[in-house]
C-alpha cells in the first residue's frame, strides 16, 4: 500500500517533499500554505522576532513521518537559529504535534533571534530534519523571508545630553543683621547701657562698612514691639514710642558716620508671635496649655486672661519670655553684589585660586568652547577635590568628546564623594547604556532623581523594551531618539515635528526625517534628507541603500541619484 507524505511550506513559490513508504520526492506546491509575520521582520526589544503560521494539507502528512522545523536567519558571516518545532504522524511514537494525515492542520510556530547589525541584509530559511520510520529523507531549506527592519537600532545614548551639576553661583547674596535695644517694662526710654552694648556698636559698623562698599547695598528695618501684657491701647502706645526714640537715635548715629542709607521703621503693639515662636522654643511648664491657648483665641485681651489664669506658670512667662519682647529691632538687609561673569571668565583661566567653588563651576558654565569648559572644570576638581560637582563636570565634557572611558572613570569619582549627585549617577546610567548593559543603567537613573534628563533616559528604555507608546510619551525634549520612538509607535506627523524641533540637527536627524518620508511615501521627502544627511556623513549613503525603509525605492532614479555619486 502507497503511503504520501507532503509538507506544504513556501514563500515565492517555493518547494516541499511529500514521503511514501518505498521512496520520497519534492514537488513545488502553492505559496498559500505559509504566512510571516511581520514582512520584513523587525527589531523589537534587542530582539527579532518571527510568528510562522504553516497549513499541512489532507493527506499530506505520512503517518510514519517524523519532522523537525527550525527557522534560521542567514546573514553575511553566521547565522542564528530560532526555536525547533517537532511534528509526527499518528503512527510515530514521541512528543512531537501529532498531525492527522486526513484532516492535516494548521501549525503556528514563534522564534526571535539576538539582533546583531548585520542582520541587516539576511535571509529567513526554514530548514528540516525528515524522516519515515527509520529513513532519513532530504529535504531542502526553504526560503520564506528577506532582511530585518532595523530602525530602533539608530538609538544612540551618546547622543543623549549628559547631567551638569549645577553650581551654586548668586550674583547677588542677601544678607540680614539685627541688633535689639531692650527696654524695661511699660518704659520706651533708651537706656546708657543698651546703647553701650558691643552688639549695637558691632552693627553700627557693619552698616558703615557695607555703605562704604560699592559692591554692596545696604538698607535698614526698624522694628519695635511691646509684649502682650498690659491691654492693647498701652501697648500700641508703648510700641510706638519706642519705635520714635529708636529712630531718632538711628538718625543720628547714621548722621555721625555719614552714612545715607534708606530706612523703614514700623511698631508692633502686641507681639504674639514673638511670643508664641519664645514659648515653643522654652522648657516651660505646662507650654503645651498656652500654645494651645494661643490657637483656641484670637482676641488679644481673652488670650492674655486665659494665659493669666495659668497661675503656675505665668510668674515663669513673666520673667523668661516677656522681657525678650520689650525691645526694637534694627535689622540691615545688606546685599554682596558679586564677580561679573567677564571677571569670573578672566579669573578662571588667569587666577582660578582667586575664585570660590561656586564661582569656578559657573565659570565652566559660562565658557562657550567645550576646551575651555573642560580646562575650568578640571581646574577646579584640583582647587576643590572634595567637591564632586567639578568631576562630574569634567566627564561631561569628555562624554562630549566621545571619551567615554574617561568620562565614565569621572563619574565613577564624583559618584564616590560625599554627596553621591543624581547627576553622576544619571550620566554613569548614559555610559551603562553605550556599553550595553540596561540593567544596570536602570538601576544608576533610579538613583538619579530630579535630573532633567531623566524622562529621556526611560523613554530610552522603554524603546529598548518594545514598550513604544510608553516611550513616546516618556520623552519630554526633542531629540533624535524621541523621533525615533515616535517613528517606531507610527506617529509620524509627531515625528516630523520633532525633527524639525531638533537644536543642533545632524546627519541621523536628516536620516530620520527621510525614514518618515518613506513611510508617507513621501519621495521629495526621503531625496532632500537624504541629502542632507550624506553631505554631514558619507557613510549614510551605503546605509540606506541597505536600509529596508527604502526597499520600495531602491531602483527609484531620484533616490539612487541622492544616495550614489
Amino acid at each position: 500500500m502507497k503511503k504520501s507524505f507532503f509538507l506544504s511550506i513556501s514563500l515565492l513559490l517555493v518547494a516541499v517533499g511529500f514521503f511514501t513508504s518505498c521512496k520520497s520526492s519534492l514537488n513545488p506546491l502553492a505559496s498559500d500554505y505559509i504566512k510571516v509575520q511581520p514582512q520584513p521582520l523587525e527589531l523589537v526589544a534587542e530582539k527579532v522576532p518571527v510568528t510562522i503560521n504553516a497549513t499541512f494539507p489532507a493527506e499530506w502528512f505520512n503517518k510514519k513521518a517524523s519532522l523537525t522545523v527550525t527557522p534560521v536567519l542567514r546573514y553575511d558571516g553566521g547565522e542564528a537559529k530560532g526555536t525547533s518545532y517537532n511534528y509526527q504522524g499518528e503512527k510515530v511514537s514521541g512528543n512531537g504535534q501529532v498531525i492527522p494525515q486526513k484532516e492535516g492542520a494548521n501549525v503556528v510556530m514563534k522564534s526571535e533571534f539576538d539582533y546583531t547589525p548585520e542582520m541587516q541584509n539576511s535571509q529567513l530559511y526554514l530548514t528540516f530534519n525528515a524522516a519515515i520510520g527509520k529513513k532519513q529523507v532530504t529535504l531542502p531549506d526553504v526560503k520564506i523571508g528577506d532582511g530585518v527592519l532595523a530602525t530602533a537600532a539608530l538609538l544612540n545614548a551618546a547622543s543623549e545630553n549628559p547631567a551638569i551639576a549645577a553650581d551654586n553661583f548668586q550674583r547677588i547674596i542677601k544678607e540680614a543683621h539685627d541688633a535689639n535695644i531692650m527696654f524695661l517694662i511699660q518704659q520706651a526710654e533708651l537706656r546708657a547701657n543698651e546703647m553701650k552694648k558691643s552688639e549695637l556698636a558691632d552693627w553700627n559698623n557693619l552698616v558703615k562698612n557695607a555703605n562704604a562698599d560699592p559692591k554692596q547695598n545696604v538698607n535698614v528695618e526698624i522694628s519695635s514691639y511691646a509684649s502682650p501684657d498690659g491691654g492693647y491701647k498701652l501697648n500700641e502706645k508703648l510700641a510706638e514710642k519706642r519705635e520714635a526714640n529708636t529712630e531718632r537715635y538711628l538718625a543720628k548715629e547714621l548722621k555721625k558716620a555719614k552714612v545715607d542709607v534708606p530706612v523703614n521703621a514700623r511698631y508692633t503693639a502686641q507681639d504674639w508671635d514673638g511670643f508664641k515662636e519664645l514659648v515653643e522654643k522654652s522648657n516651660i511648664q505646662d507650654k503645651d496649655l498656652i500654645l494651645r491657648v494661643l490657637s483656641m483665641y484670637s482676641d488679644s485681651e481673652q488670650r492674655e486672661r486665659e494665659i493669666k489664669n495659668i497661675s503656675a506658670v505665668y510668674s515663669a512667662l513673666a520673667e523668661e519670655i516677656l522681657p525678650q519682647l520689650r525691645r526694637s529691632r534694627l535689622t540691615a538687609n545688606i546685599e554682596i553684589i558679586g564677580k561679573t561673569d567677564e571677571e569670573i571668565l578672566s579669573l578662571a583661566v588667569s587666577n582660578p585660586s582667586a575664585l570660590n567653588v561656586e564661582e569656578l563651576l559657573y565659570g565652566g558654565h559660562l565658557a562657550s568652547q567645550i576646551q575651555a569648559k573642560g580646562i575650568i572644570y578640571k581646574k577646579a576638581t584640583e582647587l576643590f577635590a572634595n567637591d564632586p560637582r567639578g568631576f562630574n563636570n569634567l566627564g561631561v565634557v569628555e562624554f562630549i568628546k566621545g571619551n567615554m572611558s574617561e568620562a565614565e572613570s569621572l563619574f565613577n569619582k564624583a559618584k564616590q564623594l560625599k554627596g553621591n549627585i543624581p547627576e553622576a549617577n544619571f550620566n554613569l546610567g548614559l555610559t551603562s547604556l553605550i556599553k550595553g548593559d540596561k540593567q544596570k543603567a536602570e538601576q544608576y537613573f533610579g538613583n538619579a532623581a530630579g535630573v532633567s534628563g531623566l524622562d529621556n533616559a526611560r523613554g530610552y528604555l522603554a524603546v529598548l523594551n518594545g514598550n513604544y507608546t510608553q516611550a513616546e510619551k516618556a520623552f519630554s525634549t526633542a531629540s533624535n531618539n524621541a523621533a525615533i520612538a515616535q517613528i517606531l509607535a507610527k506617529d509620524y506627523s509627531k515625528a516630523m515635528n520633532t525633527l524639525n524641533a531638533v537644536e543642533r540637527p545632524d546627519a541621523t536627524t536628516y536620516y530620520l526625517k527621510a525614514i518618515v518620508g518613506a513611510r508617507t511615501n513621501n519621495l521629495d521627502e526621503i531625496v532632500n534628507n537624504l541629502k542632507e544627511s550624506i553631505a554631514l556623513d558619507s557613510t549614510k549613503a551605503s546605509q540606506a541603500l541597505r536600509d529596508l525603509e527604502f526597499v520600495k525605492y531602491i531602483t527609484n532614479g531620484k533616490f539612487l541619484s541622492a544616495v550614489t555619486k
